[in-house]
């Protein structure tokens, strides 16, 4: 019997990598001889790096401007043109913690370093999750690492931060990396490649659709969760307003255009920076994440998948990583299973989305804090449990 484990990370207890092990452990004391596949993913967001790395990827440390201007090593992932790059290893929420002062002043400058360097690398193909951010700079951080230069009405460099946007007089793209001059506007793209055959191609990862401005935005959004207040938010807002109206009046095509596009509004803003100066395009982050791993492949031929993360809820079921896979096994005609840390939903929800059972980690120990110690432990009874009542039933 061949089972194929790809289950996310379970946040704050197990990696990816380490809970397809636990699953894989349980599965071959239910099955004595199955072949088990460990395919450990991630939706776009923390963990798609090592997701990579496990995939054959490169792992290659980089030095960069943190969140709050400080020097961090990040963590990008290579493999001959491609490059992988979670923007929270730059400039994550997790660098600095929600408040207040870190939601006005955090950059995404590390962000355009990993991008930058991944380039001089010989890179020609970017995935850029952006799941997990600090940022509400709307990516001028970005921008600035790749040479644009931001200036306030004195003529000095801006600071960082979304709050310093708002004293934004001047956008002067001479500067700007030449490799990527041709995508400014996104004008040179068409069906998601770029015309130009030399040109980079970035990806974005990300499953936000929120735009750029306005009550569904970046600030008024996702402010709050990075310690804005009500205060702030505002500060915020009419900061990215300005960001936008300065590119427009740069003579940046279709600036304030791309502030309406969903998506812009992911990641602080970063998705717009990133749509507005080098042409990016916005795809489903587990669907990236499935096709860089190959999954398509992984499950061929397969009898079962067991997928799995921390907590299934409705977010779970809007696009993550669980019902990703199995939409993709279901097309290969593979029953799935899950192995989840939490259950928020039933068992008939979880069917209609193509997963036959839910299995949760807390119905075997009740206790979080126990249940959280003892993770590994627990999924790989869980999981033998699991593959044992299935192949009763089948």
């Amino acid at each position: 019997m061949k089972i194929v484990l790809a289950p996310d990370s379970f946040k704050g207890s197990l990696t990816a990598a380490e809970v397809a092990e636990h699953l894989a452990r349980g599965a071959r004391r239910a099955v004595a001889g199955a072949d088990t596949v460990e395919v450990p993913i991630a939706d776009g967001g923390e963990g798609t790096v090592a997701a990579a790395v496990a995939a054959g990827y490169t792992p290659v440390q980089v030095h960069v401007t943190g969140a709050l201007g400080a020097r961090v090593t990040a963590t990008y992932a290579r493999h001959a043109g491609h490059a992988v790059i979670e923007m929270a290893a730059a400039a994550g929420l997790d660098q600095v913690g929600p408040d207040a002062h870190s939601a006005r002043t955090s950059g995404t400058e590390g962000v355009g370093e990993l991008i930058r360097h991944a380039l001089d690398a010989g890179a020609t193909e970017v995935l850029l999750g952006l799941g997990g951010s600090a940022t509400s700079d709307g990516g001028a951080g970005l921008a600035r690492a790749l040479g644009v230069g931001l200036r306030d009405a004195d003529g000095r460099p801006l600071e960082a931060g979304g709050a310093a946007l708002t004293h934004l007089a001047e956008v002067d793209l001479a500067g700007l990396d030449p490799r990527l001059a041709g995508l400014v506007g996104g004008v040179s793209v068409a069906n998601g490649r770029s015309h130009d055959a030399n040109a980079p191609h970035i990806v974005l990862a990300a499953d936000v659709t929120s735009p750029l401005l306005g009550a569904d935005g970046a600030a008024a959004v996702f402010g709050p969760q990075k310690g804005a207040t009500p205060e702030v938010v505002a500060e915020l807002e009419t900061g990215l307003a300005r960001w936008v109206a300065a590119l427009a009046e740069a003579g940046v095509p279709r600036a304030r255009e791309l502030a309406e596009s969903p998506g812009a509004g992911a990641a602080g803003g970063l998705g717009y920076g990133a749509m507005v100066l080098l042409a990016a395009s916005r795809r489903s982050g587990i669907e990236e994440v499935l096709r860089m791993v190959g999954f398509a492949d992984q499950v061929q031929g397969a009898d079962l998948v067991i997928t799995g993360e921390g907590s299934m809820d409705a977010q779970s079921l809007a696009g993550k990583a669980p019902v990703g896979v199995a939409e993709m096994a279901r097309a290969a005609g593979v029953p799935v299973l899950a192995v989840v840390g939490r259950r928020a939903v039933d068992q008939e929800t979880a069917q209609a989305h193509g997963i036959s059972a839910v299995h949760a980690l807390l119905d075997l120990e009740p206790d979080v804090d126990r249940c959280l110690a003892n993770a590994g432990e627990l999924a790989e009874q869980v999981a033998e449990n699991a593959v044992r009542t299935w192949t009763t039933r089948t």
